[in-house]
């Protein structure tokens, strides 16, 4: 048995089109959606990422302002730029790439960015907003594993076990809780965990986000399980690859996410998302 593909390429371009058709009627109204993004430094993969979102934007129909700022900015002229963001009302989502140069305080501008405005879902209002079930903008990679999910009829998880592997505030935690609000029953594993197997092989649903090749083989997973692959790695070869032992786990499993050409592209989608929640929300 091979596994079907979720092909988050195919869902995110899907997605992307109903967006494009909320901003036009946004823009009918006087409101065109606006995204700020800050790149600090000449950190070669940020800037692809930066390039990849802003055209993303572009695509849809966005306002999109890029701004990049040399690697001796400092962490004050940062936070007034981040300060005259939030007040300017043409923009509704804010997004500082990380990392930062190491002089600058990740947390402390992430925090200086409105919530009203946290498209990331980094903010600790955003996280606070998720696990307590209010409104608020989701982390936009687990969100997008989430809509995975619904993409093959799993939207309500209840009598679903799933296995979370990793406690990232960014992906980790997020995603748990997000499982949770799903109504399914979640393990959060780690580098701490004794018997990462033993956890995997009951899960109906396992998300492997730890940046590790192979953390995940084909004798961990239940048959029929549902894999998510969140990792972004080079093999031995130098050639791009999960978290999973994809060819081996794609003969268990029920189904199961490529990479590339999964969960990545649903990352800068669910931005999207955010952006226009945010854009609505400040029309009214």
């Amino acid at each position: 048995m091979t596994a079907q593909l979720i092909d988050g390429k195919a869902l995110s371009e899907q997605l992307r089109k109903e967006v494009a058709t909320r901003a036009a009627a946004l823009k009918v109204k006087g409101i065109t959606p606006g995204l700020a993004v800050i790149l600090v430094g000449d950190n070669q993969a940020s800037q692809v990422y930066v390039r990849n979102k802003v055209k993303a934007c572009e695509d849809v129909g966005f306002h999109s302002v890029l701004e990049k700022y040399d690697a001796s900015m400092t962490e004050a002229e940062l936070l007034a730029r981040v300060e005259a963001l939030n007040n300017d009302p043409s923009i509704h989502g804010i997004l500082v790439q990380l990392p930062l140069p190491k002089h600058i305080d990740d947390h402390k501008v992430i925090e200086t960015i409105s919530p009203a405005k946290d498209v990331d879902g980094f903010h600790v209002a955003s996280a606070g907003a998720l696990m307590v079930g209010e409104v608020g903008f989701k982390a936009c990679t687990p969100y997008g594993c989430m809509k995975m999910l619904e993409s093959i009829g799993m939207k309500d998880l209840r009598g679903k076990h799933a296995v979370v592997i990793g406690r990232s505030n960014i992906v980790g935690k997020p995603m748990a809780m997000m499982l949770l609000a799903a109504n399914a029953t979640v393990t959060v594993t780690h580098s701490g965990t004794a018997d990462l197997g033993a956890m995997t092989r009951q899960a109906d649903i396992i998300v492997a986000a730890v940046g590790k090749v192979d953390v995940l083989t084909a004798d961990m997973v239940k048959p029929d399980a549902v894999v998510i692959d969140v990792g972004m790695n080079r093999n031995a070869e130098g050639k791009l690859c999960g978290d999973v032992d994809f060819n081996g786990v794609k003969e268990v499993a029920g189904y199961i996410t490529p990479v590339p050409g999964g969960v990545g592209p649903m990352t800068i989608t669910m931005l999207l998302v955010n952006t226009m929640e945010s854009a609505e929300r400040a029309a009214g």
